[in-house]
């Protein structure tokens, strides 16, 4: 299985990266996730064609679950996960992805916001959204059990999700 983790925060080696590989790793136990912190492509974002942004997002479209990461800014996800969502085709770009979205933020009151703000993103590019997103309080989620119950919840789900038969015969399906 191949999982990657991608990170919006502005700020590299973030706690938002730290929550998001703790994700991953929560989720799908036997695998170690890939990482792109976005802040390391930089300009790249920017424009089309740079050679690391094009190679994150083959990485992403080919990988089985991602995990999206952002810290909350202005209630929202931040500039920079938008600018890398925007590499990839309407409809088809995470065709057979499992993604989930998840959301640092200080206090309680954007607790929806991955589910209301990014999760629609991430299935308008074809992104299999199944699982609720998950917002984190930033200071908390290494030692408050919030992932660790949300990976007891929803970790079956993504494994019936991920099974290589059940991908192979909805593949058949769509032939």
């Amino acid at each position: 299985m191949t999982v990657t983790v991608v990170v919006g925060n502005p700020k590299p080696a973030s706690r938002t990266l730290a929550a998001a590989v703790q994700v991953a790793r929560a989720l799908r136990p036997d695998t170690e996730p890939a990482v792109i912190d976005l802040v390391t492509l930089g300009p790249g974002l920017l424009g089309w064609g740079d050679p690391a942004v094009a190679a994150a997002a083959r990485t992403v479209a080919s990988s089985e679950l991602v995990v999206f990461a952002s810290p909350t800014f202005k209630a929202t996800y931040t500039g920079l996960l938008k600018l890398f969502l925007e590499q990839f085709d309407g409809g088809t770009g995470l065709a057979g992805v499992v993604t989930v979205p998840v959301m640092l933020g200080a206090g309680p009151t954007h607790a929806l916001a991955p589910d209301l703000l990014l999760k629609p993103v991430l299935v308008e590019i074809g992104g299999t959204a199944a699982l609720p997103g998950l917002y984190l309080s930033d200071r908390t989620f290494g030692e408050d059990g919030v992932i660790e119950e949300y990976a007891r919840r929803w970790g079956p789900v993504v494994a019936a999700l991920t099974d290589p038969a059940i991908v192979a015969l909805e593949a058949t399906n769509h032939a």
